[in-house]
């Protein structure tokens, strides 16, 4: 456990408290391929080979958005309201 300024212990974060952290307020820019996008995406065409795709998604991993270039998943996220950061 953390300890604060004044020594008082706080719990650790739980996974759920984790996921949720930055929900409604962050999107994650993600690269992905076409089998991800896939995964993601259920209902997308299979003729995506070949083309760079871009995922938004949300804190707890959930897709928003797939777009073709990075500048449109940010925009995307953008007019969402949401801060958008990179994911490696």
């Amino acid at each position: 456990m953390d300890k604060t300024e004044n020594n008082e212990t706080r719990p650790p974060m739980s996974l759920k408290e984790l996921a949720l952290l930055g929900d409604g307020e962050v999107a994650y820019i993600k690269q992905v391929d076409t089998n991800a996008a896939e995964e993601l995406f259920p209902t997308l065409d299979e003729a995506l080979d070949g083309i760079d795709l871009f995922a938004v998604l949300s804190a707890d991993g959930t897709p928003i958005a797939l777009a073709d270039s990075r500048t449109a998943a940010i925009a995307n996220a953008i007019e969402n309201d949401l801060v958008p950061v990179s994911v490696h």
